[in-house]
């Protein structure tokens, strides 16, 4: 089963006919994490079996029963509570305090907060909930279909999410595959493997190729069909001519010519590519080198992937986790009257501080203790330090990931582990979207609140504690603490100059809450009475607020990730930025990183995706693509828009790598043409639908990934290179030899030898060539690019020339020196031994050759560079060397292998021969790097006409309009060309 069809485990537990398929989906995934569901046969192959069968709670008969999950079906009633895992998608009629991690879903770390009530009439929606199951039932699919705006609608909790707080009711509305969840998975297999087609009696594949293969399939169909043009027309001229075997002049001609047509034929088509391609893909990624699989922190989960990803051109990625930390982390604070800096990333309090605005060190400051603390004292997270998996010491915060940027800066300004515990909790009440704040209340003690921090009135014994939405928390505060300590009026003119802070961190894409206290001597409520509900007790505590501060915090972008970004812009990579995030935050990211510049129009440049689909539908192909051409951030993303916009990318000939971690990521990433997944925080889901994984979850790792590709691929094109002008040389050598009447200057067992043991270990080598210093300056190359281009083809017709022409004319001086000053094969016949002259003769022309080809290895090292630029900067290149020169020697100097078996006659030619056979290496060298400046000027041009067509065409900023038949310029979409049965044979070379 390949990744189209679903990946083991998860594939088979998604089509399992039950009542309920999803809620056995979403019981895999909290079994899995717990441990308690393993496959039958250990891999993940077999059906799934559970050690322990997953309960839930639903309304039976109006009581509350314990059923198995896979038995739920749609209608149910569901109770749900902390920790629980949703078995499938309901509609909530019952929420307290009720809140779901929607990030399988959404992307988002964040929890997300959950209602029963039903927001007011949109286009329709009913006005109130219902009252029979049948209208609660009409009235959530209603719900979540009017509610276009919101990914996950608030009155709805989706299958395969856990609940982090809270409890709740909901009616089942979908089960199996018609859930959320379901819906990604049937993205996911839409496409069941490429629609393959049969090419006269042989399947044709090229739909599940990578482009790579395609270009290696048509390059061997063009080889192959000249190579027997070639030998089909030298056995034609060397049967007319009569060339006879020299070792047996008896034999008929035709004979012999069917022999050395045949070997040339092997020496024609270079079977080594393959071989070559095979051992530089792995071989070049595991390098030991800076870009070493261990370096690069990329596992490739499908070795042929690494060259579509140098051939990347395009990237989409995710925000979360990817391009940032993935870790909430406070950035700003305003306490006291004053603001503040708040340094450092991540979860680590030992790294940064606060800092005054003026630069130096605040951490000391009253404002910021009392504004850290009272926050602290209405939070229930905590930070500690934990091993992770790799047994490394990390600090990890246990709790909601709104609080866990307040609890690491109190630690940063010195407050400790345990301070909460000095303040007994005598009341809390949890966030709630109708509160929209937090409100606890604990017990104190002396004249201030701590060391250093604000002064208490004298008999105060409690301090309620408000944490939550800046406007809401503001309108109850009637004052505000002040720099000094005292306490002072909170006017309509300070309120609106706070909310200016606000909305200047607002601006910046933070997520801002505001700390307000009031210190009471006594409960305003009589703690006794039992009849006092928690709504009365929030009433009651919340009055007469002081203002402490704000606290702004926001995800901050990963180290290295802005370079990296500018580095594949100069590389002629668009990086795409796909988050479920809000439009704002996502932008202010994007500026972050230099995914949007300066100069963008943010009108243009970011959208949210509901302009995909302004009437529920997707926009016409010519609609969207005209959109994602210029498109660079694309906020409040579902799954099936980063499919859609994946598409749009392919459809407009881009090779487009997508990055994703969670379970609504797995059909894009099953889409692109490389599917990059995240180690850390990626589902097994976006795993198996992947073809490589960031173990390290960073951006940076895909650039660095995309430099190695490209330095793979443009070690293949240098070995093929190499390859063909040696094979072309042989080919017209010999063609030479045959047309001109000279003895032909190899047999076909030396031919043989020379493919095999002297050319095939430099060919390796620059297979596994470092990357030279400007391939990220490069242009991306094209999808349908051929592994060989025109002026590629040039520069090794040239080259195998040049060897043709140094190694013909030190073959030529041979025979004039070895026989008598004859060169034609009919008269050297006619001399005494002459089997022994002319051996000696293809001794120094083998001699040369392989010399000649030495030299050719290093020059084409580089299709620009001379062959003295950096000589030894590949370790394999003199190890190849090393062993072709032995190979060569034991060849030509063993008694009985060199005078027997191969006619070489090394300890014969005498220091005249050696040195002759020198003259063609150093010829080839010089007229080889006269070439090179050829190439090097076509190279150029190459890479120019590739910047041209990247360059956008000038359009005017794209409106879209909620009506699809809207007109819009747009280029006409290129239907695909049918192949008959021979063009799918011959690789498309007609």
């Amino acid at each position: 089963m390949d990744r189209k069809q679903g990946r083991r485990c998860i594939g088979g537990v998604l089509r399992l006919n039950r009542p309920c398929d999803a809620p056995l989906f979403a019981g895999f995934h909290f079994s899995t994490d717990h441990g308690h569901c393993s496959c039958a046969d250990g891999t993940g192959e077999g059906a799934a079996s559970w050690s322990v069968v997953i309960q839930l709670k639903v309304m039976r008969d109006g009581k509350e029963v314990q059923i198995p999950v896979p038995t739920v079906v749609a209608g149910d009633i569901v109770v749900l509570g902390t920790g629980d895992v949703v078995p499938a998608d309901l509609r909530l009629f019952e929420a307290k305090d009720f809140k779901v991690s929607e990030m399988a879903l959404t992307g988002e770390p964040d929890d997300v907060a959950k209602t029963h009530k039903v927001k007011e009439k949109k286009d329709g929606a009913p006005e109130k909930l219902p009252g029979s199951a049948s209208e609660i039932l009409h009235a959530a699919y209603l719900v979540a279909t009017l509610a276009q705006l919101e990914l996950t609608p608030e009155t709805m909790a989706f299958s395969g999410c856990s609940i982090t707080s809270g409890v709740g009711k909901g009616l089942v509305v979908d089960t199996g595959m018609s859930t959320r969840i379901g819906r990604i998975a049937q993205l996911i297999n839409g496409d069941a493997g490429a629609r393959k087609t049969t090419c006269f009696c042989f399947p044709d594949t090229s739909a599940n190729q990578t482009p790579l293969q395609q270009n290696l399939n048509k390059l061997g169909a063009r080889i192959g069909v000249l190579a027997i043009i070639i030998c089909i027309g030298i056995f034609i001229i060397g049967w007319l001519t009569d060339r006879k075997d020299p070792s047996n002049p008896d034999s008929p001609a035709w004979l012999y010519m069917i022999l050395v047509s045949v070997t040339l034929a092997v020496a024609a088509i270079p079977e080594g590519i393959p071989l070559c391609v095979t051992i530089s893909l792995p071989f070049g990624w595991t390098n030991s080198d800076s870009f070493g699989i261990v370096q690069q922190e990329v596992l490739v989960r499908k070795i042929a992937a690494v060259e579509t990803l140098g051939s990347a051109s395009v990237i989409c990625s995710d925000k979360t986790g990817t391009l940032t930390e993935g870790k909430m982390t406070m950035v700003g604070m305003y306490a006291a009257g004053n603001t503040y800096e708040v340094t450092g990333k991540g979860f680590d309090p030992e790294v940064g501080g606060v800092m005054r605005q003026d630069g130096t060190d605040g951490r000391g400051d009253m404002g910021v203790k009392s504004n850290l603390l009272t926050a602290i004292l209405c939070c229930n997270t905590t930070l500690s330090k934990e091993k992770d998996e790799a047994g490394v010491m990390k600090w990890t915060p246990k709790g909601n990931s709104s609080e866990a940027p307040i609890v690491v800066a109190a630690r940063k300004v010195g407050l400790s582990e345990n301070i909460a515990g000095d303040y007994p909790r005598v009341l809390e009440v949890p966030f709630s979207s109708s509160r929209k704040m937090m409100l606890t209340v604990s017990k104190v003690g002396g004249t201030h609140l701590c060391d250093g921090g604000m002064p208490l009135p004298a008999g105060t014994n409690y301090l309620a504690v408000c944490k939550g939405a800046p406007n809401y928390i503001i309108d109850l505060c009637c004052e505000q603490l002040k720099a000094d300590g005292s306490v002072d009026k909170l006017t309509d003119d300070d309120k609106a100059n706070i909310l200016k802070i606000v909305d200047g961190y607002s601006a910046r894409a933070l997520r801002v809450l505001a700390i307000a206290a009031r210190p009471m001597s006594k409960l305003p409520y009589d703690e006794s009475n039992d009849d006092i509900t928690t709504d009365q007790k929030f009433e009651a505590c919340r009055k007469q607020l002081r203002l402490i501060g704000l606290v702004a915090s926001i995800d901050p972008e990963r180290d290295g990730v802005p370079d990296s970004v500018v580095a594949a812009r100069g590389a002629g990579i668009r990086v795409v930025m796909i988050t479920g995030d809000y439009l704002l935050t996502a932008i202010a990211i994007a500026k972050n990183v230099n995914i949007l510049q300066p100069s963008d129009d943010v009108e243009t440049s970011a959208m949210d995706c509901a302009n995909l689909r302004p009437d529920g539908e997707y926009l016409r192909p010519e609609e969207m693509d005209l959109i994602t051409r210029s498109t660079r951030v694309f906020a409040r993303a579902k799954p099936e828009d980063k499919l859609e916009i994946v598409k749009s990318i392919q459809r407009q000939g881009q090779v487009a790598a997508m990055t994703g971690d969670g379970v609504n990521d797995a059909p894009a990433l099953n889409q692109a043409d490389i599917g990059v997944a995240m180690g850390i925080q990626g589902t097994e889901v976006a795993k198996g639908a992947s073809d490589m994984v960031l173990t390290d979850d960073n951006f940076c790792s895909i650039v660095n990934a995309v430099e190695k590709g490209r330095s793979i691929y443009a070690g293949i094109q240098k070995f093929v290179a190499f390859i063909m002008s040696v094979h072309i040389a042989e080919v017209m050598q010999i063609f030479i030899c045959i047309v001109v009447g000279i003895p032909v200057m190899r047999t076909p067992l030396q031919i043989l030898f020379l493919i095999l043991v002297t050319d095939l270990p430099p060919s390796i080598a620059l297979g596994m060539e470092p990357g030279e210093a400007n391939i990220l300056k490069m242009r991306p190359r094209p999808k349908e690019e051929p592994i060989v281009l025109m002026w590629m083809w040039l520069a090794m017709i040239m080259n195998g020339a040049v060897l043709t022409i140094v190694v013909v004319a030190v073959y030529l001086i041979s025979l004039v020196n070895y026989c008598d000053g004859e060169i034609l094969q009919e008269n050297i016949y006619l001399l005494d031994s002459y089997t022994e002259r002319l051996s000696k003769a293809q001794t120094v022309a083998f001699i040369s050759l392989v010399w000649s080809e030495n030299i050719r290895a290093y020059i084409s090292r580089s299709f620009t560079n001379p062959m003295w630029h950096d000589i030894l900067g590949n370790k394999h290149m003199q190890k190849a060397i090393v062993m072709a020169q032995i190979c060569l020697y034991v060849a030509v100097l063993t008694p009985y292998l060199s005078d027997r078996i191969l006619g070489l006659r090394g300890l014969e030619i005498g220091f005249f021969g050696w040195v002759l056979a020198l003259a063609g290496p150093v010829g080839c060298f010089i007229l080889s790097e006269s070439c090179k400046l050829i190439s090097a000027y076509q190279a150029k041009k190459h890479q120019d006409s590739l910047s041209m067509a990247d360059t956008p065409p000038a359009a005017a900023p794209i409106k879209v309009v909620g009506s699809k038949n809207a007109k819009m310029a747009a280029p006409v979409p290129v239907q695909p060309v049918k192949k008959g049965w021979f063009q799918c044979c011959m690789g498309g070379i007609f």
